[in-house]
């Protein structure tokens, strides 16, 4: 490259972690018109900023795999705790949990747990393409890869929902599936632990994941079980994924409850086994808590509940369960039906199977953040320096290089992001600048909304999206 030629910014002297898994090297990093145009040493361009960033780490933008950002996407405010972690891109609607096509045609209310990400108010787009024309004028500050939910279709049509759908509900699901993925939806995805989607049969997903599969798109699960009947979750998805042919993601692949603790290695072997002939890949997040609406079974198998919002009781946000329930002078259940709408996190897994699935080679690294609950998990702002911090740096369960990986590299090739998630000429200019000695999680379950540290900048499409003394960078995202 000749020397004369002249680029947007040139990063000098960067550990650069590329996104593969390889070793970092230190290297120049040069970016023009939203694309690394070159990655070498002692670049010599004429560049418009110029950024030392000797004793920096220099990766690709992580890739929130698994979100229910859908709505936060809007606001740069909401989207905030992603970007100030190093996220660039983030997939929407997961679990069945999509903000369009609006599941209120024949009801007024989201049912659960469609009230995660949003009010009846927000669910007001007709059709996929009316909401990704809205997130476009909105200018996000992140890419966008979006999902449409099998739950959502199912409450367009179906009054009762707590059974399997019948052939004319199916084809109603088909038609509204087809546009979307017609208009840009990724892929479909599915929440079949949750009660309105319980009641699918493996049938109905089969048709739909084969609709999947014919567009070359995605099929997500949060599948039937994560408790003890996990193995057989595993199993139906192994065998949906076979008579579909869909590319297929199990998402935040987890054991809840003591019954299921040290499943994961079965679970694992499975799903390796199934590698060999199919597209079968899992995501994680890095923690033994979850966290979603209020459900009793969820409660039982946990060793504590926190309260993480409450419709009729606003005020017991972040409140010990079992605590409420003794102030109120009634059992655990019949206080989680008073808290209702409402949602928790519930600490339930072993610190063993979370472990082994993180440092699964194929594993990939999602928040599962919920940016809508008034006291949130704090997955929502510190999994990804948590990751890089606490489990790679300094637990050594895994190195940083290979921690950046499941972040960025794999998950795009999962994704079919073909220029993303990689350093390297041609890619979209997606990086995140921090420090590998300081990067670490400050949210925790107390102070659950605090900036990880570390995190030095964030560009999108090679503009500044996040800087700690500069937080209002440019809405240069873009929906892919």
């Amino acid at each position: 490259m000749s020397g004369d030629q002249e680029c947007d910014l040139l990063f000098t002297g960067a550990t650069v972690f590329d996104g593969t898994g390889a070793a970092p090297v230190m290297q120049d990093v040069a970016i023009a018109e939203g694309r690394i145009i070159a990655v070498g040493s002692g670049l010599t361009l004429t560049a418009a900023e110029t950024r030392d960033a000797r004793g920096l780490a220099l990766a690709p933008g992580f890739i929130d795999v698994h979100t229910h950002d859908d709505l936060a996407v809007f606001r740069r405010s909401t989207i905030l705790p992603k970007l100030s972690q190093g996220v660039t891109t983030v997939v929407t609607g997961n679990c069945g949990i999509s903000l369009a096509p609006s599941p209120l045609v024949i009801r007024d209310v989201p049912v659960p747990p469609l009230d995660l990400i949003a009010t009846a108010d927000d669910y007001r787009y007709a059709s996929f393409g009316a909401f990704l024309d809205a997130m476009r004028a909105a200018g996000p500050a992140v890419n966008v890869v979006p999902l449409v939910g099998h739950t959502a279709l199912r409450a367009r049509v179906m009054e009762a929902l707590d059974g399997p759908a019948s052939a004319d509900e199916i084809a109603a699901m088909r038609r509204d599936l087809a546009e979307a993925l017609d208009q840009g939806a990724a892929g479909l995805s599915t929440g079949l632990a949750y009660p309105p989607a319980k009641g699918s049969t493996t049938g109905e997903i089969v048709t739909l994941a084969t609709d999947v599969a014919a567009a070359g798109k995605l099929w997500t699960t949060h599948m039937r079980d994560e408790r003890s009947g996990v193995v057989s979750a595993v199993a139906e998805t192994i065998d949906i994924a076979r008579r579909s042919g869909a590319r297929t993601l199990i998402s935040h692949h987890k054991c809840c409850g003591q019954a299921a603790f040290g499943l994961s290695r079965t679970t694992l072997a499975m799903i390796e086994e199934a590698r060999a002939e199919m597209p079968l890949d899992i995501d994680v997040y890095p923690y033994t808590a979850s966290s979603t609406v209020l459900i009793e079974a969820y409660v039982r198998d946990s060793r504590k509940v926190t309260i993480s919002w409450s419709d009729p009781h606003p005020e017991m946000a972040g409140r010990d369960l079992a605590e409420v329930a003794a102030e109120w002078g009634v059992d655990v259940n019949e206080a989680v039906g008073r808290l209702k709408p409402g949602g928790a996190i519930y600490h339930q897994m072993d610190d063993g199977d979370l472990e082994r699935i993180l440092t699964w080679p194929p594993s990939l690294i999602g928040s599962d953040g919920l940016p809508r609950d008034k006291r949130p998990h704090p997955r929502l702002w510190a999994s990804f320096p948590l990751v890089l911090g606490h489990f790679a740096r300094d637990r050594g369960l895994l190195s940083q290089a290979q921690a950046v990986a499941k972040m960025t590299g794999q998950t795009a090739k999962v994704l079919g992001l073909a220029d993303r998630g990689r350093i390297a000429e041609g890619c979209a200019a997606d990086v995140v600048l921090f420090d590998p000695a300081e990067i670490r999680a400050v949210a925790d379950y107390d102070t659950p909304d605090a900036p990880s540290a570390g995190v030095t900048a964030v560009y999108v499409n090679g503009q500044l999206a996040y800087a700690p003394d500069a937080p209002d960078g440019a809405g240069a995202g873009q929906v892919l």
